[in-house]
């Protein structure tokens, strides 16, 4: 669980550095940091989904995902409520910039087998990398966003602790190269989509896509059940 807290390090120390410079940045160069993210994110979302997307054995399963996941984002309301909670306590929209923080921490290989590896076999390496990288991203959106970035902390210690205690004590193997290769196909469509609002090429709500994510996770449990 080292490793966990090492990522959650990451995002505290990386926000609070990153609000530091941001105290002493004018709005317009602050202003930049969200192109640079918003660039940033779109050129990671759109590798994943390149690099993947090949190595699919169920190409249609992310339509399926994101035809899922959406409506039932949306009938829960769940950007509308996250958004509310979160303008009503920092007085400011944090929200695409919380999703877009996590889906780049929490999405991907190092994240999903990081957990993974520390629990089979107390390796924490893509634990610590992932951290590594985290601190990077929280730096640049602490500076962006201010420490209200403090709240990708909940999202990512739930993801990785949830992921970590499957595989300790159900099936590591779960977690297959098959099953990594269609969540970062889902993940780095949401990236892409996180990136457009902060670009301001056109508003999704971000937060509403989360159950997309599930729908690869159901369909493997689905497969290993029947």
């Amino acid at each position: 669980m080292i490793g966990i807290w090492a990522n959650v390090a990451a995002i505290i120390v990386g926000t609070v550095i990153g609000w530091v410079f941001k105290k002493v940045l004018t709005d317009k160069y602050v202003a930049t940091f969200w192109t640079a993210l918003g660039l940033a994110a779109l050129g990671v979302g759109a590798q994943t989904v390149v690099a993947n997307l090949p190595k699919s054995h169920y190409p249609v399963l992310f339509i399926i995902s994101l035809a899922i996941g959406l409506p039932v984002g949306t009938w829960l309301k769940l950007d509308d409520r996250a958004n509310a909670w979160i303008d009503r306590t920092f007085h400011t929209a944090l929200g695409e910039a919380v999703a877009t923080a996590s889906f780049l921490d929490c999405i991907g290989a190092l994240a999903i087998l990081g957990p993974v590896n520390a629990a089979t076999t107390g390796n924490q390496t893509f634990l610590y990398t992932n951290a590594m990288l985290t601190l990077v991203c929280a730096i640049v959106f602490g500076a962006g966003f201010g420490l209200g970035m403090i709240l990708e902390v909940p999202v990512l210690f739930i993801w990785f602790t949830a992921i970590y205690l499957v595989a300790k004590f159900l099936s590591a193997s779960f977690f297959s190269p098959a099953l990594i290769t269609e969540m970062s196909i889902v993940g780095g469509l949401l990236i892409v989509a996180a990136s457009f609002s902060l670009l301001k090429i056109r508003e999704f709500k971000s937060i509403d896509m989360l159950p997309a994510l599930l729908v690869p996770l159901l369909f493997f449990i689905g497969l290993a059940i029947f």
